[in-house]
């Protein structure tokens, strides 16, 4: 049993569900702090229990609105620092601005980088993150990241109606690693579309790598975004033969018009995990499934907090 005076999770207003779920694998009630707003749109944040010495894990993973929820992280390791926590993990289930992670363009930031250097500042000891859009972002950090993968969550699912006929599919070049890993793991082989991409959330299919025809395609990502990638890929999959197309990624960011292009596209289905709390309107498709990844996130912030190996985990 987890003494609860040693480690305390927190949480702000960006997936309050998720944090719950994960204290509740614990068995750790969640910690008691408020997060307000002024009228001119300050953040008000305040930590209602004393966490002097403790082990203590934020929760929050920036997605939109982004800043928001960023700025709330900041505030929060800088309340806890200042009251004296003895370590403080930055848990993000989701990385914003993940995206921006080099200049390919003159004169535009380095975002990515930027995140990584204000949760340092703000007092964050260690960070705890889930499928970062590059993994080289781990470097733009001088303390420890710990880079979970939601492939063991995927799977358990997936195998359940993976066929002979399965074959997985990178959306992009980019995304080749990923897909082989996770082809590997199920035993199937591996496709490509080859895209390009002519400006930003504006992607054109060009062909396809590999053979797809008469296979059920399961597109695999780390997020969905516009979903326009997504819908225009299993197009091109049709296009070429495919028996059906199945698509599954970490995170539903899943901006205006995507569930809308997600219903209207020939996907069979589209499994997400809940590292971004999910609207409404995806909350009501029926071609939308989620699993979540607190298990996987609570078991990791066991091993850190006892100091145990958390490589098993790194599948």
């Amino acid at each position: 049993m987890m003494d609860p005076d040693r480690i305390k999770i927190f949480t702000g207003n960006a997936n309050p569900a998720l944090a719950q779920e994960i204290c509740d694998f614990l068995g750790l009630p969640l910690g008691l702090s408020s997060v307000k707003t002024f009228a001119d749109g300050e953040i008000y944040l305040q930590i209602h229990e004393n966490v002097r010495g403790a082990d203590v894990f934020a929760v929050q993973p920036t997605c939109k609105p982004v800043d928001r929820n960023l700025m709330e992280l900041l505030l929060m390791i800088d309340a806890l620092r200042r009251a004296s926590a003895d370590r403080i993990t930055a848990v993000l289930p989701y990385y914003g601005y993940a995206r921006q992670d080099r200049k390919d363009k003159p004169r535009v930031p380095i975002s990515a980088k930027l995140i990584a250097k204000l949760l340092e500042k703000a007092g964050a000891d260690r960070i705890l993150a889930l499928d970062l859009h590059a993994a080289q972002i781990q470097g733009f950090f001088d303390v420890p990241v710990d880079h979970l993968f939601a492939t063991p969550v995927m799977i358990d699912y997936l195998k359940a109606v993976q066929t002979p006929a399965t074959v997985v599919v990178s959306p992009d070049a980019g995304g080749v690693e990923r897909a082989r890993a996770f082809a590997k793991r199920i035993n199937v082989p591996l496709a490509i579309i080859d895209k390009r991409r002519d400006d930003v959330n504006v992607a054109e299919v060009m062909h396809i790598i590999g053979e797809v025809a008469g296979r059920e395609c399961l597109i695999v990502d780390d997020l969905i975004d516009t979903a326009g990638t997504l819908v225009k890929g299993a197009e091109a999959l049709m296009n070429e033969g495919a028996a059906s197309v199945m698509a599954c990624a970490t995170h539903a960011v899943l901006s205006p018009l995507a569930v809308e292009r997600i219903e209207g596209s020939k996907i069979k289905e589209v499994v997400l995990t809940n590292s971004i709390p999910l609207s409404e309107e995806a909350r009501g498709c029926g071609k939308i499934r989620t699993l979540s990844v607190a298990p996987l996130l609570a078991r990791a912030i066991q091993s850190i907090h006892e100091e145990t190996s958390v490589s098993t985990l790194f599948i």
